[in-house]
């Protein structure tokens, strides 16, 4: 199914936040990981288009960024979204990580902990690189407040199979989850048709 993205609005306060007259109280699913972990490139992967702004430079998106995703033709602004996106600020990047840290508490740990409608958290880690303790402790925080979350790993293409199954056992591992998904922004058109199978199973239930 085609689904056709509309830029809402950037959030940096809990008062930004879309109301329910806004989105209809459609699904809301998020995407967060560390800085650089690909999240942008992930969700223009999944919608088809560059809706998301990608950078090299880590930290650039500083607010929640909400998408709404409509099917089919019409007016979008009086229809009900099938689904919305939150293009959440990355974290624990040298840099830019007391700062970010410091807009967590303000308007990001409320959304996760507290939004109604937020269906689905995908939290993405780099399967390049060896788990780190930022992403266990996103992880934990899910397990803990009991709100749905997906573990992701991104970049998978650039792997080879044994080394990609290594890595994924030693994510699961350190994260405690039954499952990674691996998926691939660029190469990895399976990865992606499966994470959207789950994302569309959750917006159905």
């Amino acid at each position: 199914m085609r689904l056709t993205p509309v830029f809402l609005l950037s959030a940096t306060d809990v008062a930004h936040f879309p109301t329910p007259a806004k989105t209809f109280g459609a699904p809301e699913i998020a995407f967060l990981g560390r800085s650089n972990v690909g999240k942008s490139s992930l969700i223009n992967a999944l919608l088809g288009s560059k809706q998301a702004h990608t950078s090299s430079t880590p930290g650039r998106t500083r607010a929640i960024n909400f998408f709404a995703l409509h099917e089919g033709a019409g007016d979008k602004k009086k229809q009900r979204p099938t689904l919305i996106f939150a293009d959440l600020p990355g974290y624990g990047y040298a840099k830019i990580s007391k700062s970010i840290s410091a807009e967590w508490p303000k308007f990001i740990e409320p959304y996760l902990a507290g939004r109604d409608t937020l269906a689905l958290a995908v939290c993405l880690v780099d399967t390049n690189i060896p788990p780190q303790p930022s992403d266990k402790v996103l992880i934990d925080f899910f397990k803990q407040t009991q709100r749905p979350y997906l573990v992701v790993g991104t970049k998978s293409d650039r792997l080879s199979g044994n080394a990609l199954a290594k890595s994924l056992a030693a994510l699961k591992r350190a994260h405690e989850v039954d499952e990674v998904l691996a998926v691939s922004a660029t190469k990895g058109e399976a990865g992606v048709k499966a994470l959207w199978a789950k994302i569309m199973a959750v917006a159905q239930d």
